[in-house]
């Protein structure tokens, strides 16, 4: 497994816009699936934003495309997300979370197939 450190969480009005960062300790290299996942309270985890790292290709859930953004830098070993145009609805904990090899890339924004998790960042938006 992966140890994952995220930050970069906090609070802004409607409109307005975050960066999360997440430091990975571990592999993810070739074959590896990270990204972005988060959970409101009473609701399920659900995908937001992932990135497969064979070829950098990103999926982004629907709620999120156009303002959110995806970004990995490999000589760090970090995975970051871009959140502009924050909306109410996008306030929830934001986890990061990688998984290597199974096929991740086939339901990449998948929440069941991952095997390592980070400890979580709040993002709250106001009206």
């Amino acid at each position: 497994q992966v140890h994952l450190v995220e930050s970069g969480g906090g609070s802004v009005q409607a409109g307005g816009s975050l960066r999360l960062s997440c430091a990975a300790s571990g592999y993810t290299g070739s074959g590896t699936c990270m990204g972005w996942f988060r959970q409101a309270p009473g609701k399920e985890r659900e995908g937001v934003a992932v990135v497969y790292v064979s070829g950098g290709r990103t999926y982004y859930a629907d709620s999120v495309k156009g303002r959110f953004t995806i970004s990995r830098d490999s000589a760090k070993n970090t995975v970051d997300l871009q959140m502009n145009k924050l909306k109410p609805e996008d306030t929830a904990m934001y986890y990061c979370a990688s998984v290597y090899g199974g096929g991740c890339f086939l339901d990449p924004l998948a929440t069941r197939q991952y095997n390592s998790w980070g400890q979580g960042t709040q993002v709250t938006v106001s009206a």
